[in-house]
């Protein structure tokens, strides 16, 4: 009986720089039933001309262009010829671990259907990372060895877009590459959420993370950070939110404020709290800023956390403790 097929969709555009690595990642499988369906995305560069040359020699392999413009629109046409058992995505400046593909093959077939493969991951940049990049790398790997990854889904995606696998059955029930909301790899992570998918515990690097200026993630208005906490509001509101409690903003930086006008425009009344005393008793946009000791006075109330600052997080998160209240229930980070 033949192994299930992975199908592994790879969108690219002006990717000549990495692609052949990311095209000899994913022929350095240890799992040999794939099918790679590139799609290009009116590239000006060589991308297109390297990836022919892969097809050409491969029937695994596979070339199209994309139908519209954008990367939901790739996606969307590298899906639609798709027939494999199991589905992935991958980015093609990113490289494969060479037993990604059969780990996580293996891992569905041992937890079955309604679970989420993911693997840890490796970020790597040719002028070195920063503090940020290697933070972020750390806290989704330690999320992902357990895989608890959605406990804290508010701060960032916990699902890197270049590495999980489900089932087509699973895929399609979610919506798939359907929704045309971006960010559109953090609204398919919630979508996964929403649908409970567990995601499946690794502790082995399956994925190498490039990083670099002109990374599409850096420079597309589509990832910029407003998208990102608009994205957050909609799902919190829809999976989270109860509103029978009163709802609590925790911090008046950048991002506090940011998240107050959103809820305002949503007509969602809430209380706004800080321990910053040059802000507290303060107005903004008509708001009163409280102390953050307030929120004893608050019958059950469910807060969000703006503050960034990873100690005063552990402040904040201990505070919350110390009142019995428990985080995706009582209180959420959102950053």
């Amino acid at each position: 009986m033949s192994e299930p097929t992975v199908s592994i969709i790879i969108p690219f555009k002006n990717t000549e720089a990495f692609i052949t690595e990311c095209l000899s990642s994913i022929l350095e499988q240890t799992y040999t039933h794939w099918k790679a369906i590139f799609i290009d995305d009116h590239s000006t560069d060589n991308s297109y001309k390297i990836v022919q040359s892969y097809a050409e020699k491969d029937q695994r392999i596979q070339l199209l262009k994309n139908k519209d413009y954008g990367i939901i629109a790739a996606l969307q046409t590298g899906y639609s010829v798709s027939s494999g058992t199991y589905i992935t995505r991958m980015d093609s400046d990113d490289k494969m671990a060479s037993i990604r593909l059969e780990t996580m093959v293996k891992n569905l077939k041992t937890y079955g259907p309604k679970h989420l493969a993911i693997g840890q991951v490796k970020y790597f940049r040719a002028d070195g990372l920063s503090d940020g990049f290697a933070r972020y790398e750390a806290w989704l790997n330690q999320l992902t060895l357990t895989g608890q990854n959605y406990t804290e889904i508010y701060k960032e995606c916990v699902v890197p877009s270049p590495c999980w696998m489900l089932h087509r059955d699973d895929f399609e029930a979610c919506g798939g590459f359907n929704s045309e909301t971006y960010p559109e790899d953090y609204d398919l992570a919630f979508r996964f959420y929403k649908a409970q998918y567990q995601c499946i515990p690794c502790d082995q690097i399956l994925l190498y993370w490039r990083d670099y200026s002109f990374r599409t993630s850096r420079t597309h208005h589509h990832y910029a950070e407003n998208s990102f906490l608009d994205l957050k509001v909609d799902y919190f509101l829809e999976l989270n939110y109860n509103r029978s409690k009163p709802l609590v903003i925790w911090g008046a930086g950048k991002k506090g404020k940011t998240l107050a006008k959103i809820l305002q425009n949503k007509a969602i009344p809430f209380y706004w709290i800080c321990d910053n005393p040059k802000k507290i008793g303060k107005h903004i946009y008509g708001e009163e800023l409280l102390n953050f000791n307030y929120l004893t006075q608050i019958n059950q109330p469910q807060s969000i956390v703006t503050v960034a600052n990873t100690t005063a997080q552990e402040e904040i998160k201990a505070y919350f403790n110390k009142q019995g209240m428990k985080a995706m229930r009582d209180y959420f980070f959102f950053c």
